[in-house]
């Protein structure tokens, strides 16, 4: 059986990388309060070093390494913005990094890796990167996976510490979810400090690993075919989905459309600019609000921001979305 990660290792990790990572605004929007009718709340990760909530787990990996893990240099798998996290952070830190990518990963995050100074490797697809990783790990470099690792999942936690503290009124809170880290370390953190919150994953279709995995019991691959690179993992862990069944509500699935939909919703309503992994929480919240009624006071992780002008014009345009 799976252990599951305790709120202590989340506290600890806050205590760790505070140095390192903002501490993020909650704030309350009125403007997705009267589109919803129930009263909303925003994280703001999309303010975040590196657009996204990635360095804190990132960090909290980073500071626990020996000195010859970090000599040997950093390897990871990435969508986007893991990969673009890390290689800001390990140049930071004077630490080698290579991170190996899917083509389809965002033409920004792919740059940014770049001129991060990291080495940059292309694959067809995530399941190829991850195989491609495991060899490299062979050759001795420090693996720092994206989603499976207690260090990971108790530094993005610090997320829900925050958010609960912020906004303790939150009684239903929703988290993208690509690998499952950031929703582990979420739920773990909010249920400890207030266990009558429900929280409420949220993937696209196309990228629905987590769903398959509860559905089957067991993590399962999938083949990604969803425009959310950025949630596209290839198979969840026994670790991630341990933590989902435990400590999540439901996984709710919406489609590529509804997410760009709601990346323009957002833009509109509540005056923030977010990637589709972030929209995708938004055709959810509508289904949660109408399932729990005016009473709920909703909490949105809005989980980063790296999607340019040029990706969501297409996207747009692709499935016929108009605002």
């Amino acid at each position: 059986m799976t252990d599951l990660l305790t709120v202590e290792r989340i506290r600890e990790a806050a205590e760790r990388i505070a140095p390192h990572v903002l501490r993020t605004p909650t704030v309350s929007s009125p403007g997705l309060t009267d589109l919803l009718g129930v009263e909303v709340a925003l994280k703001l990760e999309i303010l975040q070093h590196s657009g996204c909530f990635k360095p804190r787990g990132i960090i909290n990996k980073i500071l626990s390494l020996s000195p010859e893990e970090r000599a040997a240099g950093l390897l990871t798998v990435s969508g986007g913005n893991h990969g673009l996290a890390l290689s800001r952070i390990a140049a930071s830190m004077g630490i080698r990094a290579t991170v190996v990518m899917p083509e389809a990963a965002p033409a920004r995050s792919k740059a940014a890796v770049r001129a991060n100074g990291a080495t940059l490797r292309l694959v067809p697809d995530a399941t190829t990167a991850f195989d491609i990783a495991d060899r490299e790990r062979g050759a001795g470099m420090t693996y720092v996976h994206a989603y499976d690792d207690p260090l990971i999942i108790a530094g993005h936690g610090t997320v829900g510490l925050e958010f609960i503290a912020d906004a303790p009124r939150v009684t239903d809170l929703l988290v993208s979810i690509g690998g499952g880290a950031l929703v582990s370390g979420v739920a773990t953190a909010v249920r400890a400090a207030k266990p009558s919150a429900r929280i409420w994953g949220v993937e696209t279709a196309g990228a629905d690993a987590m769903t398959r995995a509860v559905a089957a019991g067991h993590p399962v691959p999938v083949e990604i075919t969803s425009i959310v690179s950025t949630l596209g993992a290839p198979v969840v862990t026994d670790r991630t989905l341990a933590h989902v069944k435990e400590l999540v509500e439901d996984v709710l699935v919406v489609e590529d459309a509804e997410a760009v939909d709601g990346v323009l919703t957002l833009a509109e309503e509540a005056k923030v600019w977010v990637e589709p992994a972030a929209g995708c929480l938004l055709p959810a919240a509508r289904r949660v609000a109408a399932q729990i009624g005016p009473d709920a006071v909703l909490g949105l992780v809005l989980c980063g921001g790296n999607a340019s002008f040029a990706d969501i014009t297409a996207w747009a345009q692709r499935f016929g979305v108009q605002h």
